[in-house]
């Protein structure tokens, strides 16, 4: 993935593709009296039915799409996952897994067959995803990897009706949930919009109603101007999370920071980037509905959320912990075992996952849970519980 100022020209039909979601855009700034909070317009970008990044019929993942998240670097992240899975489920009897967003379907056939190995299935495995284009990929990763346990794969388009037990598990999602970006100035603080200048998309400031709150969570020693953003609906989500999971885990694993570090003074400005054909770069304006717009995960507030819903936080760790402490030493000897062909190949995706300089440290994993307090076995190395 390379930082860039220069992007690649979107094809003609992508470019029209484009432009009828800023129709879209535009007309939502206009019924809104001139701007759009940020926060809508990201979620207009993102989900707008037919046109949105993440409903839109792109192609997102891999070497085709825009990123490579880990289950589609290497098969043994999703083994690791599957390890912390089996804990629960064999606790928990009659136990299922909900995967939020489930990206290519990758992880769900990963997981299924390990789980399979381990003679630890569950009932069914659900999977929660709003894009009809990649419940399709899914269908067609798992009848490639995993046809015979395709029975156990249920679609949803919401939260199960009726309380679930098991394991509710997010690899990237937080980071793609729409944000409010803000600005403090000597003035105080700023909510930004997005407005029209003629024909184009620009950003506006007005004070924040969020200010107060803000306030509270923002170091003492900025140096202004300071520029950053917030999930405002982080709190309801967990919470709706929480209300769904009868008994067991909710784990979440994305990029992100402790609060302190997330705002620290100094990062002015923000961490929200934008991922076009595996460039990376920070204007979330141009090409709506073709690249991916993200911000990193506050795990601060993620575990304040849990804590409020009634959940329990049970482990705060980074990816490399986490990967070791759920087995992946004894997962990449075994694969090493039966193909030693190709060792080169998976040492280097034991890297990408591991090394500080890669996934490592950046990527953080938390769990929180209800009605199950053993001891987790991805947090038996080391627990940063303390750090949040």
């Amino acid at each position: 993935m390379h930082f860039t100022d220069t992007l690649p020209t979107p094809l003609a039909e992508a470019l029209a593709h484009s432009e009828q979601l800023k129709t879209l855009i535009c007309e939502k700034i206009q019924a809104q009296g001139g701007q759009l909070s940020f926060h809508d317009f990201m979620q207009t970008a993102l989900y707008e039915p037919k046109f949105g990044y993440y409903v839109a019929g792109l192609r997102k993942i891999g070497a085709e799409g825009d990123f490579v998240t880990a289950p589609e670097i290497s098969s043994l992240f999703s083994y690791c996952i599957a390890n912390q899975c089996a804990q629960v489920l064999a606790e928990l009897p009659n136990s299922s897994i909900l995967e939020l967003g489930a990206g290519s379907g990758r992880m769900a056939a990963d997981i299924l067959l390990r789980l399979e190995q381990l003679d630890c299935l569950p009932e069914t495995y659900f999977i929660l995803d709003l894009s009809p284009d990649l419940q399709v990929r899914q269908r067609e990763t798992l009848e490639f990897l995993a046809p015979h346990l395709l029975t156990k794969v249920k679609w949803l388009v919401n939260l199960p009706a009726h309380p679930f037990q098991g394991v509710i598990l997010g690899n990237e999602v937080l980071d793609a949930m729409p944000v409010e970006l803000f600005t403090v100035k000597d003035t105080g603080i700023a909510s930004l919009y997005v407005s029209l200048d003629k024909n184009d998309l620009v950003f506006t400031e007005q004070a924040s109603q969020h200010a107060d709150a803000i306030q509270a969570f923002l170091p003492p020693d900025l140096v202004l101007p300071y520029t950053s953003e917030f999930n405002p609906s982080l709190k309801p989500w967990i919470h709706s999370l929480a209300d769904c999971l009868a008994a067991g885990l909710l784990l979440l694993i994305d990029y992100g920071y402790e609060r302190a570090d997330y705002y620290h003074p100094e990062r002015r400005q923000g961490t929200l980037l934008c991922h076009y054909q595996h460039r990376v770069h920070d204007n979330p304006l141009i090409y709506p509905g073709l690249q991916d717009l993200t911000a990193s995960v506050d795990f601060t507030a993620t575990a304040e959320a849990g804590v409020e819903a009634g959940l329990e936080l049970a482990g705060y760790t980074t990816q490399a912990v986490f990967l070791a402490s759920s087995g992946l030493e004894d997962l990449f000897i075994e694969a090493l075992n039966g193909a030693p062909e190709a060792r080169y190949q998976l040492a280097q995706q034991v890297r990408s996952l591991s090394l500080p300089s890669e996934m490592g440290e950046r990527f953080k994993v938390i769990a929180l849970t209800k009605r199950f307090t053993t001891p987790l076995l991805g947090f038996r190395l080391s627990d940063r519980q303390h750090r949040l």
